[in-house]
């Protein structure tokens, strides 16, 4: 049990600190380019879906001394709609927690993440539980969801006119596609673009470590010899 809770421990402060223990280069826990540009097209593929079905129509432009009425526009294919989904877009990545019980880009999720609850019914036990950080800073954005908000912005920045050839011409590929295969990634690095959540990837909230699954081997042993022990089998004759 306590070698669980020290790979937890580990696991959170690294998420927190920003480097593996055994590294100085904190660019192996830092989030991959793959990683950013997929939450930056699921964010607003998701903020676009939500304010798509609107029937809003918006008025566009003055009326003259001509007598030149404005110009009608869905708000659904509007440029105020895309603006309007784009602000604060970034922001919202901060949302986001480290679930490092996961993994590859599987460890962006919203919510509370299965190892930050662990560690806080430990403490609500009495566990003394030390991340380097106080406690009520625990649920402040991590090093890691931080990182992934500036290279939201700065991808956001650069890429801004793709963004905008994708809603008003391409809109019939997803945006993950068009975005990041298609412009801001070679093809050798959107290998987390495949990464799904399915529910399956940890077993009972937390993946087992190899001691853990030892001891749980040589319990079902013991189990089985019990059993065994328990139903000796009968002489014949005694029948």
């Amino acid at each position: 049990m306590w070698l669980g809770i020290s790979l937890f421990l580990l696991a959170v402060h690294g998420a927190w600190a920003g480097k593996p223990k055994e590294e100085d280069d904190d660019t192996e826990r830092l989030p991959s380019k793959c990683e950013v540009c997929k939450l930056l097209s699921t964010e607003l593929q998701a903020e676009l879906s939500r304010t798509g079905q609107s029937r809003e129509v918006l008025e566009l432009g003055q009326v003259l001394d001509t007598g030149k009425r404005k110009k009608h526009v869905p708000y659904s294919v509007s440029e105020t709609r895309l603006e309007e989904a784009l602000e604060n877009l970034c922001e919202r990545i901060l949302d986001y927690s480290v679930h490092a019980e996961r993994k590859g880009s599987l460890r962006y999720a919203k919510g509370q993440s299965q190892t930050m609850a662990t560690l806080k019914g430990l403490v609500q036990k009495g566990v003394k539980v030390d991340l380097g950080i106080p406690l009520e800073l625990w649920d402040e954005p991590s090093v890691e969801v931080t990182y992934l908000k500036k290279q939201c912005e700065t991808m956001l920045e650069e890429f801004e006119d793709v963004v905008g050839d994708w809603y008003f011409r391409h809109q019939e590929q997803p945006l993950q596609n068009f975005l990041c295969e298609g412009h801001v990634l070679p093809a050798s690095e959107t290998a987390c673009l495949q990464e799904t959540w399915t529910g399956k990837e940890i077993t009972d909230g937390e993946e087992k470590t190899e001691g853990e699954e030892e001891e749980e081997e040589e319990e079902e042993g013991k189990d089985k010899m019990t059993k065994t022990e328990g139903h000796p089998k009968r002489d014949q004759e005694e029948l």
